[in-house]
């Protein structure tokens, strides 16, 4: 059974940064795309960084662009989520997630953390 372990979140003021992790166990690592998620409290959850399995391809919601990083470590079974520059309106939980497929809409996502709170202050 694929597990997902999300660390990092907390509390931090505007402009800010935070390392998010995602250690995996119970699965091929190395053959999932993985990618990182967030909801806010009424809000839908919404796509942050994607990456595929080998780490050469990766999306970005426009949001985030140039302040967020995602990386991979293969040899380690988990995912990161550099969050650099932040702002009060990434607060929200943040979630990784894992599938065989490169998939942007995260509905389409088998394998997910129980999630991780980011809160940045102003």
């Amino acid at each position: 059974q694929v597990q997902l372990v999300e660390s990092g979140g907390g509390l931090v003021q505007a402009g800010g940064s935070l390392r998010l992790s995602c250690a995996t166990s119970g699965g091929t690592f190395g053959r999932y795309a993985m990618g990182w998620f967030r909801q806010a409290p009424g809000k839908e959850r919404e796509s942050v960084a994607i990456i595929n399995w080998a780490g050469n391809y990766k999306t970005y919601a426009d949001s985030v662009k140039g302040r967020f990083t995602i990386s991979r470590d293969n040899a380690k079974n988990t995912v990161y989520l550099q969050m650099d520059s932040l702002k009060p309106e990434d607060t929200a939980v943040y979630y990784c997630a894992g599938d065989l497929e490169y998939f942007r809409d995260p509905l389409q996502y088998t394998y997910w953390g129980q999630g991780t709170q980011v809160t940045v202050s102003s």
